[in-house]
């Protein structure tokens, strides 16, 4: 985010230490400001609804409801719908699909310098995707071929989705899911970025989705392309 606007976000977490050293990084940077905090993903709805955070930094194994199934709940507010990073220990594939097909904007891992939690945090705020490299990895191989659901029953169940959009709408999907910006996007299809904004959030809408993430993997599924450049 520019122009002097500060970043809110809520930290989920039922480890307190975990929470502490996050919010001693977020001190240093001054356009972030944490706001909450919440040890379970059952206090998140409340905590959503009371702060109005821009990020939820989420983890996924907590005692009363788990991070995966928060994250869905966030995704279907009909109200105010922060983005949602998954930050966690486990990068297990199945883990990081279950929580990018649910409404994660972004899912990384611990371990991950601060600086670039700093960033994620930044570009999630920005409506712009964060995986760690072994998510990308995940989804590369997901686009590859996906054992639970058939490419061609997936491909065909994507498409019938696909069809609520109009033409615009689907080329920019399309290039959404090579990853590319707001700003390659209208350079490559001629038109603003203001545009191009609105033809993503009409199409989430229309289909039904959280975020970008969740319209390339739709986009993927109703191709017979390559996998995305994350």
């Amino acid at each position: 985010m520019t122009g002097g606007v500060t970043i809110r976000v809520l930290l989920v977490d039922d480890d307190a230490l975990v929470r502490t050293g996050l919010r001693l990084m977020f001190g240093g940077a001054p356009d972030i400001q944490v706001v909450g905090e919440a040890a379970d993903g059952a206090d998140v709805a409340d905590a959503v609804t009371r702060l109005r955070p821009d990020v939820v930094l989420m983890d996924v194994r907590m005692p009363v409801l788990d991070g995966i199934a928060a994250t869905r709940a966030i995704a279907a507010r009909t109200g105010h719908r922060p983005e949602v990073i998954v930050l966690t220990t486990f990068d297990a594939d199945e883990t990081i699909l279950d929580a990018l097909r649910n409404g994660a904007a972004g899912f990384l891992v611990k371990h991950t310098p601060p600086e670039r939690i700093v960033d994620a945090v930044r570009r999630a705020a920005a409506g712009e995707p964060v995986l760690s490299p072994t998510a990308a990895r995940t989804l590369l191989q997901h686009v590859a071929g996906d054992v639970r659901h058939p490419p061609d029953a997936r491909r065909q169940q994507a498409r019938e989705r696909f069809s609520r959009l109009s033409e615009r709408e689907r080329e920019v999907a399309a290039a959404v899911a090579e990853g590319l910006t707001n700003a390659e996007i209208a350079d490559r299809l001629f038109m603003s970025v203001g545009t191009v904004k609105a033809h993503v959030s009409s199409a989430l809408t229309k289909l039904d989705l959280a975020n970008r993430i969740q319209l390339a993997l739709l986009a993927h599924d109703a191709s017979d392309d390559a996998g995305p450049q994350w």
